[in-house]
């Protein structure tokens, strides 16, 4: 996998949205909540950034090319020093599990409000 694909990957979940922030990081978001980070220039030693749970954090930051997210390692985010430190599939369905953890800390209101929306835009595909 590599930034276009990671990229692809984030904006094919339902409502995400991405924009570029802090002068070279470009961040993928649902409902304004961030799910995952790239950074579009390799000022940076990492490469991909997205939240997990606590237990996922503990297992991937034993794993060579993956750290504690600078910044946001409390709310147990992993950066990845390369693409390549998981597999394809691993990372997809890390960046799934990602946008699922914001999207279920979403307020009820709001994801009640995003559900209907997906609803109504499959009812006018048909």
């Amino acid at each position: 996998m590599d930034i276009e694909q990671a990229r692809a990957y984030c904006l094919s979940f339902p409502h995400a949205t991405e924009n570029v922030q802090w002068g070279n990081d470009l961040v993928f978001k649902i409902a304004g909540k961030m799910f995952a980070v790239t950074v579009l220039e390799s000022a940076s030693k990492y490469c991909l950034s997205f939240k997990c749970t606590e237990e996922k954090f503990a297992e991937l930051i034993e794993q060579e090319g993956i750290d504690p997210a600078p910044y946001s390692a409390r709310y147990h985010w992993v950066a990845l020093k390369s693409f390549g430190a998981l597999s394809e599939k691993e990372l997809k369905a890390l960046l799934r599990h990602s946008y699922d953890l914001v999207f279920e800390k979403l307020p009820k209101k709001l994801k009640a409000e995003l559900g209907k929306e997906n609803t109504s835009k499959a009812k006018k595909r048909r």
